[in-house]
């Protein structure tokens, strides 16, 4: 039979999702579990979103404001950038592909951290991009001057995760600057903030406020998390004017539905209530994170709504572990495990699951 994709793609991995609920519960038999697998925030929709997303709806046989010109403008104004300068999409990792689409060509370089956020290499892949992957620290973080001296004359963008998603370590700013200061102009860098909102620590920068005035950075962030539109898939980029327009060129059309527009015009309304529910996962992200030391777990300071368990060889089996009590987490092959935090209760549901995995 003649192949009628790209060879190369069986070498591909498939992004892998949280499991899903159901079938945990099913398959154990059991009325309810719990899902601390994917870094979404457990409070449901924020006040109005509900209420505008159904009123949205009534018009959704109509196409949306492709240039989401109410929303970049909101966006805008709380960002205090002008509207020119945002580009909406289906999600921060939407927009992380079209940046790759936008900036690289077959055989040019992406350099990331590794481990980092497992859609950089799919997405680098998907246009024939060399991945360069750069080891994390012994601290699980990223290690800038290695990424540095990885840029070679083929790189055309690198991406930081701040904070580092699964591990959950952030970099500050001084790190940053010199990062930023040897990078050449011609190398796009994006600076991919997709917890922002979760970051207590003041010496890791905003990016948006910090380094979104430089020609060759971009700062992604997303409405997934702490906007708990994870859902309706809502995301944004801030880039220079006409680093912008360009990036509009190679967006889906219409990816950005009349429903997603109308909900985050609603969450942006809410800010206060953001707030608190961040300080609430912050407060139980401290909390989960002095239990498991307390169980002898060398889990790294976290600036997100999650914490790492750098279990190595062990990953796999606590989370079929944690799996067999009810309570879904996100082993990382022989890396380690991603536990999103959650309501205290459930989060007391983890901590009693990794205690038995662990004497087990």
């Amino acid at each position: 039979m003649t192949r009628l994709t790209r060879a190369d793609l069986d070498g591909l991995p498939a992004y892998v999702p949280g499991r899903n609920l159901a079938d945990l519960t099913r398959e154990l038999g059991i009325a309810e579990a719990v899902k601390l697998a994917s870094n979404e925030v457990p409070y449901g929709p924020l006040p109005g979103v509900a209420e505008a997303v159904s009123e949205a709806v009534l018009s959704s046989h109509r196409y949306p404001d492709m240039g989401a010109v109410e929303l970049r403008e909101a966006l805008a104004a709380r960002l205090g950038v002008s509207a020119d300068r945002i580009v909406t999409g289906c999600g921060s990792v939407a927009l992380a592909e079209i940046l790759v689409k936008a900036t690289a060509l077959p055989g040019d370089e992406i350099v990331y951290a590794w481990r980092s956020f497992e859609a950089y290499p799919i997405i680098s892949a998907g246009v024939g991009a060399t991945s360069v992957r750069v080891p994390n620290t012994p601290g699980h973080a990223h290690d800038l001057d290695a990424m540095a001296e990885a840029i070679t004359d083929r790189t055309r963008l690198v991406f930081v995760c701040n904070p580092n998603n699964p591990t959950g370590s952030a970099i500050r700013k001084a790190e940053l600057d010199r990062f930023l200061a040897a990078v050449p102009s011609d190398v796009l860098v994006v600076l991919d903030e997709a917890y922002r909102e979760l970051v207590t620590d003041p010496d890791v920068p905003d990016g948006v406020q910090t380094y979104a005035d430089r020609p060759n950075v971009v700062v992604l962030r997303t409405m997934s998390k702490a906007w708990g539109l994870a859902g309706l898939r809502m995301g944004y980029l801030v880039a220079q004017p006409g680093e912008a327009t360009a990036i509009r060129k190679v967006l889906t059309p219409f990816s950005t539905s009349i429903v997603a527009q109308a909900a985050a015009l609603a969450a942006l309304k809410q800010e206060d209530e953001v707030r608190r529910r961040c300080a609430l996962v912050v407060a139980e992200r401290e909390r989960v994170t002095e239990a498991l030391r307390k169980l002898a777990i060398d889990v790294p300071s976290s600036q997100a709504n999650f914490v790492w368990l750098p279990l190595g060889d062990r990953s796999a089996a606590f989370g079929q572990a944690c799996e067999s009590r009810g309570v879904i987490v996100r082993p990382f092959q022989t890396d380690g495990v991603r536990v999103t935090i959650g309501t205290p209760e459930e989060n007391d549901l983890f901590l009693a699951a990794a205690e038995a995995a662990l004497e087990g």
